[in-house]
């Protein structure tokens, strides 16, 4: 016979320390984006709320209306279509310029010294202790016609009219490969520190020269920080609105340009709605391909 215990339902500590995150997610992330789902299937209305209701009860009757207007004209003009992929495209270039430049600076970080390790790690994360909005506006001031870059290169002989930086695509890439940088050299650093030094000693025991070490032993070794870098820098950079907006010309297309000109601008939520289910949706794909690299390289480490 089997004797109830309310024991058996007492969550213990490990399930409610994993449960919690989950609670925070689902309270503050997934029940919102439902509501945003909600709303791109509404139809737009001038009012309070500036959209239709999904259900309407006439006699009785409870009638479930979708509304695809928002996807339809999403997929038919070339507006929407060229700006997701100007977002895709802008984000993957300043992602491999984080590579480029954040993979040497993680890797001398974590080859440095212990006592120069922490101030250098310092100077990485000091920029977070400032708002972004001014760090931005900081490279206003460089990037103008008339700014700092300008005068110096001015001064110094090598241009001979002032270059036109501000509201450019490259001021974009610079704003975000400035801003993000930190999010790939710290990922990056935690997997490099880690690398057992006993591997690069074996293969320069065995004649490996320092490139093809490098190449063989410490890069597949630190793809995974590699990757997690990346993805810290790629998924928020489609959706950025601050740098496009201050930095970016008027033909820059960015999602979140678009998002706030839909919401606020026009009062259209559910065209923003639309653009933003969207826009998840394509996030989700490289989140799926980060999450298989993680288990494989789980799966290869258990081995």
């Amino acid at each position: 016979m089997k004797i109830f215990s309310w024991r058996r339902y007492v969550p213990s500590g490990r399930s409610l320390v994993i449960g919690l995150p989950f609670v925070w997610l689902f309270l503050f992330l997934f029940i919102p984006f439902l509501l945003v789902f909600k709303i791109s299937f509404a139809d737009l209305k001038f009012g309070v709320p500036p959209y239709t209701p999904l259900a309407e009860m006439q006699d009785d009757t409870l009638s479930l209306l979708l509304h695809l207007r928002s996807y339809v004209l999403l997929f038919s003009d070339n507006l929407y279509l060229d700006t997701y992929f100007s977002s895709v495209k802008i984000a993957a270039i300043s992602t491999f310029f984080c590579v480029l430049i954040g993979y040497p600076m993680a890797y001398y970080i974590a080859r440095a010294k212990p006592g120069i390790r922490h101030y250098l790690l310092l100077a990485v994360i000091l920029p977070f202790w400032t708002s972004l909005l001014l760090r931005v506006y900081a490279w206003v001031g460089l990037l103008r016609t008339d700014g700092v870059i300008n005068n110096v290169l001015l001064w110094l002989g090598v241009i001979d009219s002032p270059l036109t930086l501000y509201r450019t695509e490259l001021a974009v890439y610079i704003g975000l490969v400035y801003a993000y940088l930190p999010f790939f050299i710290l990922p990056l650093y935690a997997n490099l520190v880690k690398l057992d030094v006993r591997l690069l000693e074996a293969a320069s025991d065995l004649g490996a020269r320092p490139w093809s070490t490098f190449l063989h032993v410490t890069l597949p070794l630190s793809m995974p920080g590699v990757i997690a870098g990346a993805m810290l820098v790629f998924i928020p950079s489609i959706g950025e609105y601050v740098i496009p907006e201050m930095l970016g010309g008027a033909d820059t297309l960015m999602m979140g340009r678009i998002m706030w000109n839909e919401f606020f601008n026009n009062a259209d939520w559910p065209m923003a709605a639309a653009v933003t289910c969207v826009m998840v949706l394509l996030l989700i794909i490289p989140l799926v391909l980060f999450q298989y690299s993680q288990m494989r390289h789980l799966q290869n480490e258990r081995k």
